[in-house]
């Protein structure tokens, strides 16, 4: 770590808060030493775990707050009533400067809803997007929006790209990432008029990306481009199909390892490679979805992670940070906001 670096922690999100939130900063310590934490909750639950942690106990102070953002609550009514959650205090910790990022496994829509409203979008971004990474057969590769926008205009498309580039380069350390919009083929023609308008911008040549073109599903677990484009309701469908189809495949895989007892004894030979499997696709490796657009760094880990999961959803946080993340999103817009106008898309 080239320098001090703080993160604010909802010690009390997630379904086995607090105790998989301190211990995932424990192992993300380990990695990043020169990491402080500010952890809000409740001081009763929190401080004894905190105190079976000597080495994050000496980096890190605890903020009490007796108020809890629920899994069911609505975003709106978290936004108008949770002014003192544990959700809220950490993300006003990175608003007022005394935090460089948060980190949250509670509830996803409040964490966007209060995110938006407390660190407002950047300048150009007209909506925040959910991103992350996943693996692919060529390594790994970004996809957004996945929820946060059910509809996008072309503009919305172009600054998703823009946002996706800057994060690949960030926390995936590729130099000139390709980015690809999702589509229903990969014909200039097809699509609905966002998609093309989006595409006859990107390959103008007026923004500082490497445009592929269009991708379709199967491009997706291919790694066909760095970076995958495309709306909130398709993304979350595909990331969903995506999930249930590795899970389907991994209990297929164990259940034909048990049928029998050769298969059985087979699998006594074939553990190595399967122990290299399962460490590929590990679902914990790729967790932490980011709230991109936005004027600071905010994380939302998966819910039901582990303390390992948890501990690379702050390694992203610090990624991004230590990355140069949101500079490099200010310099992209900044380009393409003095560009002149890309032709529109011919229709059909």
């Amino acid at each position: 770590m080239s320098g001090p670096i703080t993160i604010a922690l909802d010690a009390m999100g997630g379904d086995r808060a607090p105790d998989i939130v301190l211990r995932g900063a424990d192992i993300a310590l380990e990695r990043h030493p020169g990491a402080k934490f500010l952890l809000f909750g409740v001081e009763s639950k929190v401080a004894p775990l905190l105190a079976q942690l000597p080495r994050l106990a000496k980096v890190a102070s605890l903020h009490h707050t007796d108020e809890i953002v629920a899994g069911d609550d609505k975003p709106s009514q978290a936004l108008r009533a949770g002014r003192g959650t544990s959700m809220r205090l950490a993300i006003d910790a990175v608003a007022d400067g005394r935090a460089d990022c948060v980190v949250s496994a509670g509830n996803t829509g409040a964490l966007m809803a209060i995110a938006k409203f407390v660190l407002k979008t950047l300048p150009g971004i007209d909506r925040p997007a959910i991103a992350t990474f996943y693996p692919t057969l060529r390594g790994e590769s970004v996809m957004l929006d996945l929820g946060a926008n059910i509809e996008c205009d072309a503009e919305n498309l172009v600054q998703f790209a823009l946002m996706g580039d800057a994060f690949a380069r960030s926390v995936l350390g590729i130099v000139e990432p390709t980015v690809g919009l999702l589509n229903v083929g990969s014909e200039d023609l097809k699509g609905n008029d966002a998609v093309r308008g989006a595409a006859a911008r990107l390959r103008g040549g007026l923004t500082p990306i490497h445009f592929h073109g269009f991708v379709e599903g199967d491009d997706i677990g291919a790694g066909t481009v760095d970076v995958i484009v495309t709306d909130g309701f398709t993304g979350n469908v595909a990331l969903k199909t995506a999930e249930g189809t590795a899970k389907l495949f991994a209990e297929g895989l164990r259940a034909a390892f048990h049928h029998s007892p050769m298969a059985r004894f087979g699998y006594l030979f074939a553990r190595g490679a399967m122990r290299k499997f399962r460490e590929r696709f590990d679902p914990r490796r790729y967790n932490g979805a980011m709230f991109l657009g936005l004027r600071g760094i905010a994380v939302k880990s998966h819910g039901s992670t582990d303390a390992f999961g948890f501990a690379n959803a702050i390694g992203v946080a610090i990624d991004m940070k230590l990355n140069g993340f949101l500079e490099k999103i200010r310099a992209d817009l900044a380009r393409l906001n003095t560009a002149a106008p890309a032709p529109q898309p011919a229709a059909l």
